[in-house]
């Protein structure tokens, strides 16, 4: 499986986290790391150098820390200007289906914030609707996100041990439910366990 990892950070090289995951999945094989951020300080990106990289990847990863609730200014720009009509979606747009779309995401605040009665009132599965919502669209396979909670107060060995955990993540063979399931359903045959 080929895994792509568009890093969307405005500073990564300012950053403690998402520096170190980027760093942390460099050089692996079979998966590609594009700092988005580096290729366009222009903000003008290059769309079909964008969705060749896409096509030859299976597993689509988007880092990014939570801006406002959201994704990083060139994260938005990039999805309006990449998935296009008909490429993407629409009638023929049928360029991603398939493939696997996985968030691997830091936040500032602790994780009991994000939730119902916490200071940020929702709970990640909320905020991330809309990326869910992109992924649906596009015909890929929103898969359970990595997220980190807390970056800014954490010390170094949490971020570090944070970067190992991403990796494992959304590098796990077995991260798709179904394919999980059907793994356990196969051990289970195999070892003669019965579900009656």
């Amino acid at each position: 499986m080929k895994t792509l990892i568009n890093v969307f950070h405005p500073k990564l090289e300012q950053s403690t986290v998402n520096r170190l995951w980027a760093q942390r999945l460099e050089g692996l094989p079979d998966v590609t790391v594009r700092r988005v951020y580096s290729l366009y300080p222009d903000g003008k990106i290059d769309v079909a150098a964008e969705q060749t990289a896409l096509l030859a990847h299976d597993r689509l990863v988007f880092q990014h820390p939570f801006f406002w609730y959201s994704v990083p200014p060139l994260m938005k720009q990039w999805f309006d200007d990449v998935l296009t009509y008909n490429w993407a979606y629409g009638p023929t747009g049928k360029a991603l289906a398939g493939k696997e779309w996985v968030s691997s995401i830091s936040t500032g605040g602790p994780a009991d914030s994000y939730q119902a009665g916490g200071y940020n009132s929702y709970s990640m599965s909320e905020f991330l609707k809309p990326l869910q919502q992109t992924a649906n669209l596009i015909q890929t396979k929103f898969l359970p996100p990595f997220i980190f909670h807390g970056a800014v107060g954490a010390n170094e060995a949490a971020i570090r041990q944070s970067a190992d955990n991403m990796a494992a993540h959304i590098l796990d063979p077995l991260l798709d439910p179904q394919k999980k399931l059907a793994a356990l359903l196969a051990k289970m045959q195999e070892d003669g366990i019965t579900l009656e």
